[in-house]
């Protein structure tokens, strides 16, 4: 079965270009997917599979391939959302969505798994399992819809799970894997600091809300230097600072908005609860009112330790001349809601090269011109197929 899967594929790769194309063309918002899911869902329709719609908290889909066979279950999931960025591409398919982009490659990650889905569905009969293709709404804006999906309890009797992302830090060809914690936490946060505004010839009067942000900003840092093992990963960043006024004008209030990443759950609270101490402590330092909004968004991905060195050796193992090189990645600070799946099913989530040919410095994914080198899509079905095929003992 393996020789005829990645055979098929191969045959196909022009189509999987042309999905992505059509995809990358016609983006849509996280949970405003509806003609990209119906797209999908259409693409299934008349083959021999159940397909579910809506699962979750918006248009996500499970398409289930019943095999010939009875055996474990597995489950391979691929995101469909876009961002909301201006795409400053020259792409002849570029975005006609203004300001909605593919700028993350998940419409690579649907093509690819579009067409192994198919595949697989033509070969179900030689699967000893069942197998769960997840098509994922919504994976760029929190509480995303991973969480929703798992809630759902319709991945209840999936025993692994599998996903890849498309990473422009090699070329493609080239794919990677981490054991153990692999991506970031996140949370976010806002705050909100009530001061009393006056005239700057006199601070004595007023009580300035920029100065005590500022003192936010700079003590906030101290919470990864002084209060987290040395040896324990974690960034606070803070991205907005809205405290423009007039010059001579003390400001009466700021707003300041952040973004928090971690790789242990246990560094999670650590950093919640020494944010919600300098909060507290600016109120008494400063004599100002702060409202504090803390949300914990994604958790830190876990990659199963069996479950990755098994994708590993079957990786290794492939002898395909479109997979040049398996090499292990470091951990990575970006997030992704695919944790939720890695929480309650033991599982992996593996990298292929994407980088465009020719290109030293290629935009990383969230970049107005990202691009990918479309050669990664083959790669990324073989890999996956490679992953089925070993995990069900298939030659």
């Amino acid at each position: 079965m393996r020789k005829q899967l990645i055979e098929m594929l191969e045959v196909r790769k022009d189509e999987m270009i042309q999905i992505r194309r059509y995809l990358h063309e016609n983006p849509e918002l996280s949970f405003k997917e509806e003609k990209t899911a119906q797209y999908i869902a259409d693409y299934y329709n008349g083959k021999d599979v159940e397909v579910q719609r809506n699962v979750g908290n918006g248009y996500g889909i499970i398409v289930t391939i019943e095999g010939g066979k009875p055996g474990k279950t597995i489950a391979l999931r691929a995101d469909f959302d876009a961002l909301p960025i201006m795409e400053e591409t020259e792409l002849p398919f570029k975005s006609k969505n203004e300001g909605v982009m593919h700028a993350c490659g998940h419409d690579g990650h649907t093509a690819y798994l579009m067409i192994l889905a198919e595949c697989l569905i033509q070969l179900k009969d030689q699967i000893p399992g069942t197998i769960k293709i997840i098509h994922q709404h919504a994976e760029e804006v929190p509480p995303g819809g991973a969480k929703s999906i798992v809630d759902s309890g319709e991945l209840d009797d999936v025993d692994n799970i599998f996903g890849i992302h498309l990473l422009p830090i090699a070329p493609a060809g080239h794919v990677g894997y981490h054991s153990g914690f692999s991506f970031a936490g996140r949370s976010y946060f806002k705050l909100g600091i009530q001061g009393v505004g006056g005239h700057g010839s006199s601070p004595h009067r007023a009580n300035d809300a920029i100065v005590a942000g500022s003192y936010f900003v700079t003590a906030v840092q101290t919470i990864i230097s002084r209060r987290l093992n040395p040896f324990d990963a974690g960034v606070i960043t803070i991205g907005s600072f809205d405290g423009k006024g007039t010059f001579n004008v003390i400001k009466d209030r700021v707003e300041l908005e952040g973004d928090i990443r971690y790789m242990k759950v246990e560094t999670k609270g650590i950093i919640e609860k020494e944010v919600r101490r300098i909060v507290s402590g600016i109120e008494v330092e400063f004599g100002v009112q702060c409202e504090l909004t803390y949300t914990s968004d994604y958790p830190p991905l876990y990659n199963d330790t069996e479950v990755t060195a098994a994708v590993k050796e079957n990786l290794e193992n492939a002898n395909d001349p479109d997979i040049k090189e398996v090499e292990e990645y470091p951990m990575m600070s970006p997030s992704d809601d695919f944790a939720y799946y890695l929480e309650k099913i033991p599982g992996c989530y593996f990298y292929i090269g994407c980088t465009p040919k020719g290109m030293e410095k290629p935009f990383f994914n969230h970049h107005p011109k990202f691009d990918i080198d479309e050669d990664s899509l083959i790669v990324a079905a073989k890999s996956v197929g490679y992953v089925v095929c070993g995990y069900y003992g298939l030659e």
